[in-house]
């Protein structure tokens, strides 16, 4: 027995004397001790956890270099590589992890819809649900604070910018041609068919670096990863049909959505302020590809569009109407990819290639035109950890436009090639803040540009923020310039961005003001932009205002609503403008309530908009003062119903503008004074005073249980 007991003292001994202990404390970012934190030498089965006072203590038989690892609920991981025979005791402070919805995140200029982030301010389905939006994606837009609601266009106007100050892109790639085609005072819609889009982020200003060439606003639309099954959509309304159709397979799935318009048996309803020949018909369709790799999506999506149309239009200057006809082609495709090349390390990159061709009949005249642009991408982003990223990109953007005028030609074409890095930092759960440079070279001006942006946030209570962004932004000439003089410098603008943000439980607060800074706007001679003015970069100005949004759908049991306030005081001098003064498409204030509400009763979803905006300058040749007069308010009522006949199968109904208001947005003025010396007028008003749209709308998919009624 002694034999025995000595051997196990032996053998005790040679362990232990084998062993080393491991100790230390653990604390936090206050240096408050972490009680209940596992610490382990990694490969092992050799640890223990803290105490109340954050001590640790265990002994290890391993030798050599090892990794000790310390882990807690929600703080960060630490792996503390070390020599075991050299440890001595340490103190380890652990973080607090950031991989939370609690992080502050910078949203000074920015709206989302339809993502994972905490700072979305629209539903994806809003865009179309939206009342009086009629499924255009701009529409919807403008029910945000920084937009204008600029009726004689259809375009994005933002915070005091031109529409052709915003740019925007397909998943990722910018698009060259993202509006379709009109006549002069007639609006426009966009492209896109929102149901093929699961997330819409709209800047307002301060942008990231990795987007250039645009002086107000970035549009980025990004397509769906994954349809959820197998679907066919069919659609049969007053204006025309389509028909979408989606196939899932287990690694790839395409989808197609088609229509054709033909608003002639429409017009013949209902009364229209124009005088038609051959109203708007039009066949078109996009399409998605996916195929998914292990570790990223690529994504072929293709567009096209085919559209004519014939009108007569008064002109105060001719006794006559003037004939408008137009044949418009419009192709457009991008290929995307996005994927991980290791754990941390992202790659995105993507070509897009558009072609706009234009035939256009002014009375005797012809004019065509063709548009051919392309942008290829190519982006690297490294997460170092969850507290710092950084983004190294480049861009190549090529414009080609060529136009006729009956027997004369002229065109421009420019190649832009541009670099940019940014670098996202979480300070902390309260602070943030990225950091980037962009540079261009434009070949028809062949100078680089420097571009700095930086953004930040601070979190100053648990669901209140305040951010902040600054950046400058260049843009080339509009092509309506370049086409007949294609020596002109760049136009640039600073953004100036403080913006507050509650938000919590379905409701959520902004308000920003902001002021932005332009330099070297184009200034032209003459009545029009024509090729014998004389065109220089000697125009400036400024935009500065207030944007309020407030969103709820949690107060009242079965309704939403929002609320949109703009004001903005923006002057410049450009164009062919005599000085400084509030440009025609600008109004002061900027008004939007929009409500949707179920009746489960009814199996109905009401939405309605309220939409006003003060009245817009306008230049009176029979005063003396410049751009004095002012239009009177524009006012918007729009209702829609969508009705659920069964479970797939839905019935909708909308108005837009259903008071019949008759809003005014501007005068043209006869080129000459009459025998009394005074310069006649007409209005430029609605196309229409109302738009009446009913659909039905019928959908099959696998589940036999899927409908349209959130895109409605």
């Amino acid at each position: 027995m002694k034999t025995i007991l000595s051997y196990l003292i032996v053998f005790t001994s040679l362990i232990s004397f084998g062993q080393t202990q491991i100790k230390g404390q653990i604390i936090d970012e206050q240096g408050i001790p972490v009680s209940g934190a596992n610490v382990f030498v990694i490969g092992t089965y050799d640890g223990s956890t803290s105490d109340e006072n954050g001590n640790f203590s265990f002994t290890t038989s391993a030798t050599g270099n090892q990794q000790l690892q310390i882990s807690f609920l929600s703080f960060e991981t630490i792996i503390y590589e070390f020599v075991v025979e050299k440890f001595q005791s340490k103190v380890f402070t652990i973080k607090e992890s950031l991989n939370t919805l609690n992080a502050v995140e910078v949203t000074a200029g920015t709206f989302k819809a339809g993502d994972n982030s905490k700072a979305t301010a629209l539903k994806a389905m809003d865009i179309v649900t939206t009342a009086g939006s009629a499924g255009n994606i701009i529409a919807a837009l403008e029910t945000l604070p920084g937009t204008q609601t600029v009726g004689e266009n259809g375009r994005l106007f933002v915070r005091g910018g031109e529409a052709d100050e915003t740019q925007t892109y397909v998943d990722g790639i910018r698009v060259g041609q993202p509006y379709g085609v009109s006549a002069n005072n007639v609006p426009t819609r966009g492209r896109f068919s929102p149901f093929l889009f699961s997330g819409i982020t709209f800047s307002t200003g301060g942008y990231s670096a990795e987007f250039g060439d645009a002086l107000s606003s970035v549009l980025l639309m990004n397509t769906i990863d994954e349809p959820i099954q197998n679907q066919t959509d069919i659609s049969i309304m007053t204006v025309g049909v389509g028909l979408g159709k989606t196939r899932k397979w287990d690694k790839s799935s395409f989808s197609l959505n088609t229509s054709y318009i033909n608003l002639a048996p429409y017009q013949k309803m209902v009364p229209q302020n124009l005088d038609w020949n051959k109203p708007v018909q039009s066949l078109s369709g996009e399409s998605i590809f996916r195929y998914k790799f292990k570790n990223g999506i690529f994504k072929f999506y293709s567009a096209f569009d085919y559209s004519t149309f014939d009108l007569n239009q008064k002109d105060i200057n001719f006794d006559e109407k003037i004939r408008f006809d137009l044949k418009n082609n419009n192709f457009y495709f991008n290929t995307s990819y996005k994927g991980y090349l290791n754990d941390n390390l992202q790659l995105q990159t993507g070509l897009s290639y558009g072609y706009a061709q234009n035939k256009i009949g002014i009375s005797a005249d012809k004019v065509a035109n063709n548009e051919r642009t392309l942008h290829s991408k190519f982006k690297l982003r490294n997460s170092f950890s969850n507290r710092f990223k950084l983004s190294v990109g480049a861009d190549f953007f090529h414009t080609n436009f060529d136009e006729n005028f009956n027997v004369f030609g002229y065109g421009y074409e420019n190649n832009t090639i541009a670099f940019y890095s940014e670098a996202e930092v979480l300070l902390s759960k309260k602070v943030a803040f990225n950091v980037g440079l962009r540079s261009s070279n434009a070949s028809i001006v062949d100078e680089f540009t420097v571009e700095p942006r930086v953004s930040f946030a601070y979190k100053v209570a648990e669901n209140s923020q305040f951010s902040m962004a600054y950046g400058n932004f260049n843009q080339t000439a509009r092509q309506d310039y370049l086409k007949f003089d294609s020596n002109l410098d760049y136009e640039t603008t600073s953004h100036y961005i403080l913006n507050y943000m509650y938000n919590k439980k379905g409701r959520m607060f902004r308000a920003e003001v902001y002021y932005k800074d332009y330099e070297d706007l184009v200034k032209y001679d003459g009545t029009l932009a024509n090729f014998d003015s004389n065109y220089n970069n000697n125009g400036f100005g400024y935009a500065k205002g207030l944007d309020l949004f407030w969103r709820d759908n949690n107060s009242i049991k079965n309704l939403d609503y929002w609320i949109s306030y703009s004001y903005i005081d923006s002057e410049r001098d450009f164009r062919n403008y005599e000085n400084q003064v509030t440009p025609s498409f600008v109004a002061n204030h900027n008004f939007s309530l929009v409500t949707k509400y179920w009746m489960d009763k009814w199996k109905s979803q009401i939405s309605a908009t309220y939409s006003f905006n003060s009245g817009r300058p306008y230049d009176n040749p029979n005063v003396t003062e410049f751009m004095s007069g002012k239009t009177k308010s524009f006012t918007n009522l729009s209702l829609s119903w969508a009705y659920l006949l069964s479970q797939q199968k839905i019935l909708f109904f909308s108005v837009t503008n259903i008071l019949g208001t008759e809003n005014v947005f501007g005068y043209q003025y006869a080129n000459s004074a009459d025998t009394t010396g005074q310069f006649q007028r007409q209005a430029i008003t609605q196309a229409a005073d109302r738009f009446i749209f009913v659909g039905f709308f019928w959908t099959i998919s696998d589940n036999k249980k899927s409908n349209n009624l959130d895109n409605l």
